[in-house]
């Protein structure tokens, strides 16, 4: 059985966040942390929490800013110290004691980028990390800076960082939303009623944030990690992605990772995989040749058993 619970996390000052969580599995059983990228939601993560739902404790949040969870209108409010704060609170609740790391955190896209930064910055709260499609950031930050060709498979970036977009996204039944989809590797995938869940995500109201500034659109909160984040493509020879440097504290993960790639992405093509031991010495990579960014709907079973896989390593 799935459902949907609003966990609400330690207050940090004046914010009191919470996030609304798919849940599976029994409380008090170990802990599988999932985290969902964007323009998707906590429920793209159901069939692989009723598969380990027998086995583990199964939470996939909706991220701050997205349906059902905190979501303040402030850009600073997502900066990455600030969401992996909610991250690590939540697996300090979820987990079998407050000091028991989670069996795994298994991330895609945002959440991967999320993910690596949480193995990074507090490895004691996970035994293992899985990231599906998304880059390592001292990899991605090179290739934004230096790479024509990354920058171009990027530029979508800058555009979700403009003031007011999302307007435009949402218009005509979010018409350029769904290229998103169809861009990164078409989207067979891509039933009646999963759109209808996409559309539902993208157009629930926002809740309030308290005594924050509540965002006005359902787009604003996973816009802005976009505009929240250094790494984008350089827009002017003065942009602080130029000279910016990463502190070791966010790219060295010691943590046994496991990373599953579809190589098919033409967003993040797999060269973004070179140079990764560098930084992650526990390294084990599983490549999915005929898989896009979208490979958690293109091909299940060999996510699963990727994942299955990396439980036991």
């Amino acid at each position: 059985m799935i459902s949907t619970e609003l966990v609400t996390l330690p207050a940090s000052g004046a914010e009191q966040p919470f996030l609304s969580c798919r849940v599976a599995g029994p409380k008090g059983a170990p802990l599988l942390l999932f985290l969902h990228g964007f323009p998707e939601a906590a429920f793209v993560w159901d069939d692989l929490l009723q598969r380990f739902g027998d086995r583990y404790r199964c939470v996939a949040p909706n991220l701050r800013g997205y349906p059902g969870s905190y979501a303040p209108a402030d850009v600073k409010a997502y900066r990455a110290n600030i969401v992996l704060g909610d991250l690590v609170a939540l697996i300090h609740q979820q987990a079998t004691t407050p000091d028991t790391p989670a069996t795994a955190v298994i991330a895609h896209d945002w959440g991967g980028a999320l993910a690596w930064g949480l193995a990074a910055a507090a490895p004691q709260v996970m035994q293992r990390l899985v990231i599906l499609n998304a880059p390592h950031p001292g990899l991605f930050l090179k290739a934004l800076r230096d790479d024509p060709a990354q920058q171009a498979a990027s530029s979508y970036m800058n555009l979700l960082r403009t003031p007011g977009i999302e307007a435009r996204l949402a218009a005509n039944d979010f018409e350029l939303m769904w290229t998103f989809f169809e861009r990164f590797g078409g989207a067979a995938w891509l039933t009646p009623s999963l759109r209808e869940q996409y559309r539902q995500a993208w157009s629930a109201p926002p809740q309030p944030a308290g005594d924050a500034h509540t965002a006005t659109s359902a787009l604003t909160g996973p816009l802005n990690y976009y505009r929240a984040s250094p790494l984008h493509p350089p827009t002017s020879p003065t942009d602080t992605i130029n000279t910016l440097q990463l502190p070791d504290a966010l790219l060295y993960v010691n943590v046994p990772t496991s990373v599953i790639w579809g190589e098919a992405d033409t967003a993040l093509p797999p060269s973004l995989l070179d140079g990764l031991p560098r930084y992650v010495p526990k390294l084990h990579v599983t490549r999915l040749p005929q898989a896009t960014h979208w490979l958690l709907h293109e091909a299940p079973e060999e996510v699963a058993q990727a994942i299955d896989a990396a439980l036991l390593r």
